[in-house]
């Protein structure tokens, strides 16, 4: 059997045939379709197709692969700052960034909003939940990754494969689906940064996973987990992600915290002890956020994550995966989240995108503020660089950028940002004068009283006799203006 790409005509104008063509400019969602939840260097020729898909044609045929022109360049669909294998501070860009394509915004995402549904023009996607539609997809991610020069790519299970009305069928689907992964990754060395269970999309899940007040609902989120975890350790996947959208309560009337919170530690502690069995060695990652859809998410920022952690004997286990527009939504800048869990050793992955901070929900857009990507790209450095994770685009195109073809720009903006970012940031910590300034404002505690500070060695009565004998301190500027000035001569 083979399989043809829907024609143009066939999907009303080139539009996702979720949405029908109702006059000249109005779309209606097809209610028979349910899209899943919104959230090369080789051209993927027949050749590299597996024989039943070998007639299909490419899903970006107007698009040759995204190469590196320079800032002088005019062209649209070319990089002017990301050059993958220049060299920024002994590293190659592609080897500090670890780029990740996000398969549920690239490749699943209708971009509807709360007012209306979506104008995503898909041609190479069928709207139905068939296992076919399914691996054709697969493909079309890949040809995509491979002429953006995209490396990674992240998952859930219900973006790749759809959801039928048993466990074991959803299982097979999900095999068959991730044969043409793991064929795809072998055909094209890109791999999978990490994978994760979709935990919150079905009804099921309305009241929550692992702390669901139900343990027939526990019991399934289990199920599901493990499932996702065979097929990430199948794939080699270098990590696996728990975003616990539905972990948490709309109200506390009808509410046990202590007891969800002691079932979603239980949950983990299984997934620990399961990924010991199965010999995965990628690592595990906890991403926070606040609210939405919870009125109260239970991992709300990075502190609420380490303190979980730290509390359920968790913390040798996980690392944080850090999303700046989660950041926004707990009040947080994105450099502080960082912070937090860099300071705990804690750090390791980044869903790279922005928000609206006029807006009060999860925007998801690419990021393509310098200062921003300068931020994040001078604490990657300052720990070390990534050795899990990497930058994950968890973002997707504006509801009016529609055509295949804005997927391009949109993470090509994303990626020239970072490297841009990188290069800044690489250029303060060579010059010096950022950390010169800092060791200087804490060099109290270097000698004299503030050393046995941090010593431990002096208690209230020495420092109140230290007090006694020295008088009041004298305080040094923040300086906090010419530092925000100096950060300018590096852009």
């Amino acid at each position: 059997m083979t399989h043809q790409w829907p024609s143009l005509k066939a999907m009303s104008f080139g539009l996702h045939p979720a949405f029908r063509l109702r006059g000249p400019s109005t779309f209606t969602q097809n209610p028979s379709v349910h899209p899943c939840h919104s959230r090369c260097t080789r051209s993927l020729s027949a050749s590299l197709l597996p024989p039943y898909l070998t007639t299909m044609n490419e899903a970006f045929p107007d698009i040759q692969k995204i190469q590196f022109e320079g800032p002088k360049s005019r062209n649209p669909l070319a990089f002017k700052h990301y050059n993958a294998d220049e060299v920024v501070g002994g590293k190659k860009m592609r080897d500090h960034l670890r780029f990740g394509v996000a398969y549920w915004h690239a490749m699943r995402n209708t971009l509807s909003d709360p007012f209306g549904g979506g104008t995503a023009q898909r041609p190479w996607d069928d709207g139905s939940s068939s296992v076919e539609n399914a691996q054709r997809r697969v493909w079309a991610c890949f040809e995509f990754m491979d002429k953006l020069g995209v490396d990674y790519y992240c998952w859930h299970d219900r973006d790749v494969a759809p959801e039928l009305d048993t466990l074991a069928e959803s299982n097979r689907a999900f095999d068959a689906v991730a044969d043409e992964l793991e064929k795809a990754q072998q055909q094209t060395g890109k791999k999978l940064l990490w994978g994760t269970a979709c935990l919150f999309s079905h009804a099921r899940y309305c009241q929550g996973a692992g702390t669901s007040p139900n343990a027939g609902v526990f019991a399934y989120a289990a199920a599901q987990v493990k499932k996702a975890m065979d097929v990430t350790h199948r794939l080699g996947g270098e990590g696996y992600t728990f975003w616990g959208g539905r972990e948490g309560y709309a109200t506390l009337w009808n509410t046990n915290m202590k007891r969800e919170l002691d079932h979603l530690a239980r949950l983990l502690h299984m997934a620990v002890d399961y990924k010991q069995k199965i010999g995965f060695t990628g690592q595990f990652y906890i991403e926070p956020k606040p609210r939405e859809p919870s009125t109260h998410q239970y991992d709300s920022d990075s502190a609420a994550c380490l303190n979980f952690l730290r509390e359920y004997g968790l913390m040798d286990h996980f690392k944080l995966n850090i999303e700046t527009n989660h950041a926004t939504l707990a009040g947080h800048t994105m450099r502080h989240e960082l912070q937090v869990a860099i300071a705990a050793n804690a750090l390791g992955s980044v869903d790279a995108n922005t928000g609206d901070e006029l807006i009060g929900w999860d925007t998801d857009q690419f990021p393509t503020d310098i200062y921003l990507t300068t931020e994040i790209m001078l604490e990657v450095l300052r720990m070390g660089g990534f050795t899990t994770g990497g930058l994950n685009f968890d973002a997707k195109c504006r509801r009016e950028s529609f055509e295949p073809v804005d997927l391009f720009h949109a993470h090509i903006g994303g990626m020239d940002a970072f490297a841009r970012g990188l290069k800044v940031a690489n250029a303060i910590i060579e010059d010096g004068r950022f950390a010169a300034f800092i060791k200087s404002r804490y060099a109290s505690f270097d000698t004299g009283i503030g050393a046995k500070i941090e010593k431990g060695e002096v208690g209230f009565e020495e420092l109140e006799a230290h007090v006694l004998a020295n008088g009041e301190p004298l305080l040094a500027s923040g300086r906090q203006e010419m530092l925000e000035n100096l950060v300018n001569d590096y852009l």
